[in-house]
């Protein structure tokens, strides 16, 4: 028994103290030595500290280290400095996700880092980069570049002159000079982080996206690379030929030329002089058409005068020559008039434009007021002269009817049908139709009031002068009376279905949406600014850098230029 303990005791002090020995060597100092696996090798008088390997009959030199494998045919080995030069026809590879090929590479064992030049190709498993020279740190597991870069991508080239790979999340980073090509489009930006394994691009600074049928513009945006979708968040637009869309958040699908803006959006087109706002729009670019909501207006100029469409939503469709526009609940339009002309405006639940005909019909419940007079019916069109773009011609069908405003009381006039016409954009002559019934205030050249008539005829003529009726017509007048002021009862004083909609009417543009709740502008979460990375070369002194003689790199070499990084911008 006591023999078996002497044994016991002897292989746990033996064992033990070798496993302390192998823990107190095995110090986070220490350096994994580089191997040579395969390879002629011999010793130069001219080259004392280095051993040199040569490829032989079984092929090219072969080196490993800490899960790194280097192929070359040929490699000066210095193993006091644990670094390697390797030259002709360079293969590097970091397990199965990244690889790099090049005419010249050196390896520094106790840094774990790797320069290569010369044809250097890197790649991952998604994408290639081809440089001039390029910087691998393996510890923080990036690569560096500024002698510009050209990347392959399944789907597109890439080029820049300052770029940063980051395996951990396959992402490049590039600046300066940043550019995209696609057979579709090509974009340049200031700054772009692209990731390999998805495609997507996140653009940073001033953003072109170029393309056959539009241009994107943006400051901050992302855009997918493969399935050709993009959102934009900061001074963003589109440019489609004639027609450019504005917002503070833009998402466009290229595949279905499809784009959609959210918040303060801006839509000028500059073929048919008009303007479109809202806070919510779908734009498609095939079906020449576009949705506007929240706050939708639509403005078309016409000879100096200025034509304002309102309405919950707004759908605007067809080419220039043949445009439609029609808006759906609560709609309202206001027409300026040129200097000297007096405001047109009206109401209705939807509104209906055809640029080509020139007709505008307000539907449902309509009311319209030009001059002085305030018109309803079921329906109502006014038709524009094409050639002149000046209003023409007014129709209002069925259940029609005029009031005008009186200090003693209201002009009305109704009837089944009116027909009124225009000149030079004022309502100069007006014809009821059917059943018409005539309330009206006459009044002498001095305007004092003599008395009031009411009369019923088969049709009526109304002639005005400055949008003021100045004499009436009556054909085929069934009876009629004009009253003297004091016999004419006050409760007889308005016709069957009289409404004035006077504190309604529209005087100006903001006019368009009193009434109306303020709108809150919905939230754009946006794209975050990208994160600030610490430099890619750490700032130490030239003792601390552990270049080895045998480098071609000199400190200079490693520090960080003003030219590797840009400012980032402010949210």
């Amino acid at each position: 028994m006591k023999l078996n303990n002497y044994i016991i005791l002897f292989l746990f002090v033996f064992f033990g103290s070798n496993l302390i020995a192998q823990e107190e060597t095995n110090t986070p100092e220490e350096k994994t030595q580089i191997t040579i696996k395969s390879g002629y090798w011999e010793k130069k008088p001219e080259f004392p500290d280095a051993v040199i390997y040569t490829r032989d009959n079984s092929g090219q030199v072969y080196i490993v280290h800490d899960g790194v494998e280097m192929w070359c045919d040929q490699a000066y080995v210095y193993t006091k400095d644990n670094f390697v030069k390797a030259y002709g026809s360079v293969n590097i590879s970091q397990g199965d996700t990244i690889f790099m090929r090049s005419k010249y590479a050196e390896y520094n064992g106790n840094t774990q880092f790797a320069f290569a030049s010369g044809n250097v190709a890197f790649n991952d498993s998604k994408t290639s980069l081809k440089t001039d020279t390029l910087y691998f740190d393996r510890i923080k597991q990036q690569a560096f570049y500024r002698s510009s870069g050209t990347i392959k991508d399944t789907a597109s080239i890439l080029t820049s002159s300052v770029g940063r790979y980051f395996a951990d999340s396959k992402k490049y980073q590039f600046l300066s000079n940043v550019v995209i090509k696609n057979p579709k489009y090509t974009i340049n930006s200031e700054q772009l982080d692209f990731y390999s394994e998805s495609g997507i691009a996140y653009l940073y600074g001033k953003s072109i996206i170029k393309g056959e049928t539009s241009t994107v513009y943006c400051e901050r945006g992302y855009y997918n690379t493969r399935n050709d979708i993009g959102y934009f968040v900061k001074k963003s637009r589109i440019d489609y030929e004639n027609r450019t869309i504005y917002g503070d958040s833009i998402y466009f699908d290229r595949n279905k030329n499809f784009a959609s803006a959210t918040n303060n959006i801006r839509l000028i087109d500059t073929l048919n002089n008009s303007f479109i706002s809202g806070h919510y729009a779908e734009v498609f670019k095939e079906k020449d058409s576009v949705f506007i909501t929240k706050r939708a207006v639509a403005i078309t100029v016409r000879d100096n005068d200025s034509i304002y469409v309102h309405a919950d939503t707004l759908r605007i469709t067809g080419k220039a020559d043949n445009r439609i526009l029609r808006g759906y609940y609560k709609a309202r339009f206001f027409k300026k008039g040129l200097p000297g002309e007096e405001p047109t405006s009206g109401k209705c639940d939807s509104i209906y434009v055809n640029e080509k005909t020139g007709i505008t019909k307000l539907l449902r419940k309509p009311i319209l007021w030009t001059g002085e007079n305030q018109m309803t019916g079921d329906t109502i069109h006014l038709l524009r002269n094409i050639e002149t773009s000046k209003l023409d011609t007014l129709k209002v069908f069925k259940n029609a009817f005029i009031i005008q405003k009186d200090s003693a009381g209201y002009n009305q006039v109704k009837g089944e049908r009116l027909i009124g016409l225009f000149t030079n954009n004022e309502l100069d002559t007006i014809n009821i139709e059917k059943n018409t019934q005539v309330i009206f205030f006459s009044r002498n050249e001095e305007q004092e009031l003599v008395g009031i008539n009411n009369t019923i005829s088969s049709s009526i003529q109304m002639y005005l002068e400055k949008q003021q009726t100045r004499g009436i017509r009556f054909n085929k007048k069934v009876n009629g009376k004009l009253y003297p002021p004091s016999q004419f009862p006050e409760n007889a004083r308005v016709l069957p279905g009289f409404n004035w909609y006077g504190d309604e009417r529209l005087f100006n543009v903001n006019d368009l949406f009193r009434g109306k709740p303020t709108f809150i502008l919905a939230k754009i979460k946006g794209i975050p600014l990208p994160k600030i990375e610490d430099n890619f070369f750490d700032e130490n002194s030239e003792n601390e850098l552990q270049i080895p003689k045998a480098s071609k790199l000199s400190p200079e070499h490693f520090k960080n230029k003003s030219e590797d990084t840009l400012p980032l911008e402010e949210e």
